[in-house]
Order: structure tokens, then C-alpha cells, then sequence
């Protein structure tokens, strides 16, 4: 049988959320171990963007560091995927790792993440990060006064359009899948100067290595050097369902954008001593707010640790009174037998 290593924190998933909880559990001395795939769902993109003294940063770069230093204090990273997980009777979980064997931890933080599931256009993964993009938070600085076009897919696309006009004066809404926009949307599209082309997109146009247009339906070719789409973003879950967690749906603008995991402010889910941090509990999370959450939710595991110690202490201090009260009590009891009482 496999030794079975135990740990007071494991964290599933490696990113931002769950190396900065894995840093503040280690520098609250606690054992903690990171266990991650190596699949971060950024590693497309060149750059992190909107963290603050890290902005331009790789994103491998920026995982690098933190892994540096979340070991530096102690902490151990594992690479690996967690392919099963279940509560034991004694508290705690105990986690099958492939080709790691199995690790049981008194708390588990999951920070696993989300998948973009991209519509289906020929092309779209192969740039997807480049100029195939979702978030103009992200990338509309890099994308700026370039021709930028919209692929509509929902309720929410004309949205998009009217974000992204900020930053450029040359958006163009295909409206390829999603329904025709109404009056008053038809109105603020014109009065932001933004093109609206029917038909569907069959396909991108590439020049070299850089986008140059999309293909509608019937091969007529129109130019955009970035084009926006709106993923469905899906929780990376599959290992909660051991543990009792299932995804929710969240939907934005009558339009459903993806699922994601119940937690409470502090992460804490629906299963006692499980939280979740990051894209897997908020779908919209930029790498600075997944951060945040992952040190929020390492903040509460250790609040929570420090209580359930607090407890096991006052039991162990009163337990030779109540040794001694049990057996005064037993004593009187014979004594008063002896005397006939």
C-alpha cells in the first residue's frame, strides 16, 4: 500500500488564486501542498494585465515567482491532477493524485479554475489569447484604434460592441449566431458608429501570422485585426462532485456565461472544510481579484485550523479534572454503598 503523506492544507490548482492562498497558509506555518496540472488557463495570452507592479508580466513568469516563493516559506508544489477526492469519516479528505499517490489533508482549498469553451469557428483556438480575445480589461490597450470585430453569439454581444468602443473607433458586430438586435440596440449601435453585418462566420482570414479578416457564409471576406467572442466559461469541477459540490449556472443579460461553484464571501463552500477561490467560484475574476480571493480564503482555512486546535486544547486541559471528578464520583458511590446509604 502507498504511504498516504498528509498535510493541514492542500490546494488544487496552481494559479493565482491558489499560489497566493498557498503563501499566506505557509507563512501562517501551516503545511501546505499545491497540487496542479500545469495547464493555467492563461497560457495563451503573452502578457498579465491590471495586477499592479506586475502588469506585461508572462503569465509562466509570473507562476514561476510565485511557486519560488510559496516554497520559499515552506510550502511544497506537486505536479499532478486530482483524479479522485472524498471526505473521511474522521474528518478530513483524502485525494488520489495521478502519478502521485494519495495525499489526506485537513482542509482543502480548490482553485482549479475555468475552461473557455470558444465557439465552434474554424480558426478561433488556434489564435485564441492573440487576436481572438474576451476581455477588454485584458487586451483592449493592446488591440487599441485597430479594426475590432464583435462575433455575435447571444443576447449579450451587442454589449460587447458598445464596450469595446472605447477602445476603437472601427467595431464591427457580426452577428453570425445571435439574434438580430432590437430597435433601440440597432440605434446605439449607430450612434457609436458601429457596423452591424449579418451572416455567419465560417472561418477566420490569417496573413502569415496575424488576423487580417473573417469569412462570412457564401466566401465574402471582411477585415478585422482582433475579433472578440464570448466563451461559455465552465468551472473545472469534476473533482468537487466526490465531495458533494456541483456547479451552478450564472447568467448575465438573459444569457447563460457559464458555471461556477457556490462559496460565501470568505470561500467557504457547502461542504464543511472545503473553500473555493478564483475563476472556479468567479467566472469574471481578472488574475489580481483570483489573487485576492485565494489570500481571503486561505485567511478563513487558518481561522478555522487555529478553532478546531482552540477546541482539542481545552478538551485535552480538562480532561484529568474530569478523570479525577469521574473517579470521586465512583468513589462516593461505593462509600455510600459500604455504609448501607
Amino acid at each position: 500500500m502507498e504511504r498516504e503523506r498528509h498535510y493541514e492544507v492542500v490546494v488544487i490548482g496552481g494559479g493565482a488564486a491558489g499560489l497566493s492562498g498557498a503563501l499566506t497558509l505557509a507563512r501562517a506555518r501551516r503545511s501546505v501542498l499545491v497540487i496542479d496540472e500545469g495547464r493555467p488557463r492563461n497560457a495563451p495570452a503573452a502578457q498579465v494585465h491590471g495586477y499592479l507592479t506586475r502588469d506585461g508580466l508572462p503569465p509562466a513568469q509570473l507562476l514561476s515567482a510565485g511557486r519560488a516563493e510559496v516554497t520559499g516559506y515552506g510550502g511544497a508544489i506537486m505536479t499532478g491532477t486530482v483524479v479522485g477526492a472524498e471526505r473521511l469519516a474522521t474528518g478530513g479528505f483524502r485525494l488520489v493524485v495521478d502519478g502521485g499517490g494519495v495525499i489526506v489533508a485537513d482542509r482543502l482549498l480548490v482553485t482549479t479554475g475555468l475552461v473557455d469553451e470558444l465557439p465552434q469557428v474554424p480558426g478561433l483556438a488556434e489564435r485564441w489569447g492573440n487576436e481572438v480575445l474576451h476581455c477588454p480589461y485584458c487586451h483592449g490597450w493592446e488591440v487599441r484604434d485597430q479594426a475590432i470585430g464583435i462575433l455575435a453569439t447571444g443576447p449579450l454581444s451587442v454589449h460587447q460592441a458598445l464596450m469595446w468602443r472605447q477602445w476603437s473607433q472601427d467595431v464591427t458586430l457580426f452577428l453570425h449566431t445571435a439574434p438580430e438586435p432590437g430597435d433601440e440596440e440597432y440605434e446605439q449601435l449607430a450612434a457609436r458608429g458601429i457596423a452591424v453585418v449579418t451572416g455567419e462566420v465560417i472561418g477566420l482570414a490569417v496573413d502569415g501570422d496575424r488576423l487580417t479578416g473573417v469569412t462570412l457564409a457564401g466566401g465574402k471576406e471582411l477585415p478585422c485585426q482582433a475579433l472578440v467572442v464570448a466563451p461559455r466559461f465552465t468551472a473545472r469541477a469534476d473533482v468537487l462532485t466526490g465531495l458533494g459540490l456541483e456547479t451552478t449556472e450564472q447568467e448575465m443579460g438573459k444569457q447563460v456565461i457559464g458555471s461556477f461553484i457556490v462559496t460565501d464571501p470568505s470561500g467557504a463552500t457547502r461542504t464543511p472544510g472545503v473553500w473555493a477561490a478564483g475563476n472556479v467560484t468567479s467566472l469574471t475574476d481578472q488574475v489580481v481579484a483570483a489573487a485576492g480571493a485565494g489570500v481571503r480564503a486561505a485567511a478563513a482555512i487558518n481561522a478555522d485550523l487555529t478553532a478546531e486546535e482552540t477546541r482539542k486544547a481545552v478538551a485535552a486541559r480538562n480532561a484529568p479534572f474530569s478523570a479525577r471528578a469521574e473517579r470521586e464520583a465512583s468513589e462516593r458511590v461505593l462509600g455510600d454503598r459500604r455504609h448501607g446509604l
